[in-house]
């Protein structure tokens, strides 16, 4: 198949595309250098194909407090991108099924996190508008469905993690956060900082898994949201007793400052739709995952700047 790939050299786009590649796809591959999605045009440079598959993964954000600071930003920027890129799907490349990725963060943590919740109650206040910038794009998608026949799937995932993540100085997620502080607290003797009590809960799907798992409902499901998560949590202070053990750091070093900002408290997905479609599922164990990614990490320990948030 003919396949274009927006957020193509990102994080999840890399993995992604290295797995389209390996089934033989032709892929078109878009980031930020060589395409402006919040241009109305700067998809038309691409019409001349005729895709089979749009994989649209680009986003405009970063982890921790950024969504704090930049509510306007993220509204305008990620608004524009996800229009024209939802323009261009509709006017250029109907015959094209889009794949796009919703947020676990557009759920309202008053409610069960499970598919049939995703635009019901308001996310959090913190992650909002981002949050609603998901919403809007899967709205987006419903809407030129229902009028113009179209085909497409949202993907909604958990925190993702394993090797090959940014190490460019922008926020980390938090799973990846905790490895940096650890191993430079072993490296350099610095001071661990968690942020909060370590009491909040987080899910984590491994990037690998997530790619098989899209790929396989890219192929076998139409017209449907479906969260792609572990369906189980663990607390900050287990993933980081978890990461000590594999870096030899001793954790009664660690220091948690309750002051900082946490995000929701508990934030895991509920997946028997996921079980459904794929009962056979076997994903990588969170033991398994760690030791890759924290491998990876060693290997990047020169571009390991000075930890931010977690």
């Amino acid at each position: 198949m003919k396949i274009l790939v927006t957020g193509g050299t990102g994080f999840l786009g890399t993995t992604l595309c290295n797995q389209l590649e390996a089934q033989g796809h032709e892929l078109t591959k878009i980031n930020s250098r060589n395409c402006d999605l919040t241009q109305p045009n700067s998809l038309h440079q691409f019409t001349k194909g005729s895709f089979d598959q749009i994989y649209h993964l680009a986003a405009w954000t970063q982890a921790g407090d950024f969504c704090l600071s930049h509510p306007g930003e993220q509204w305008l920027i990620n608004q524009k991108l996800n229009t024209n890129v939802l323009d261009w799907w509709h006017g250029q490349q109907p015959q094209a099924k889009l794949i796009f990725m919703g947020t676990s963060c557009a759920y309202d943590p008053n409610l069960p996190l499970e598919e049939e919740y995703y635009l019901t109650g308001l996310p959090i206040d913190s992650l909002f508008t981002y949050a609603m910038t998901k919403r809007m794009l899967y709205a987006g998608a419903l809407a030129l469905q229902k009028q113009y026949g179209l085909k497409y799937l949202c993907l909604v995932p958990s925190t993702l993690y394993g090797p090959g993540y940014h190490t460019d100085g922008r926020q980390m997620h938090f799973i990846f956060d905790l490895i940096r502080k650890i191993i430079r607290g072993k490296l350099y003797g610095e001071t661990v900082t968690l942020w909060g009590d370590g009491y909040q809960q987080r899910e984590l799907v491994f990037v690998e898994d997530f790619a098989r798992i899209a790929l396989e409902l890219a192929a076998t499901v139409d017209n449907d949201l479906v969260n792609i998560g572990a369906g189980e949590e663990f607390t900050i202070r287990r993933f980081a007793e978890l990461i000590c053990q594999e870096v030899g750091y001793d954790f009664d070093l660690i220091e948690f400052d309750t002051s900082r900002y946490v995000g929701a408290k508990s934030k895991c997905l509920g997946v028997k739709k996921l079980h459904s479609l794929m009962p056979d599922l076997q994903l990588t164990s969170l033991d398994q995952g760690l030791a890759k990614t924290i491998k990876w990490f060693w290997s990047e320990q020169e571009k390991l700047v000075p930890a931010s948030v977690s």
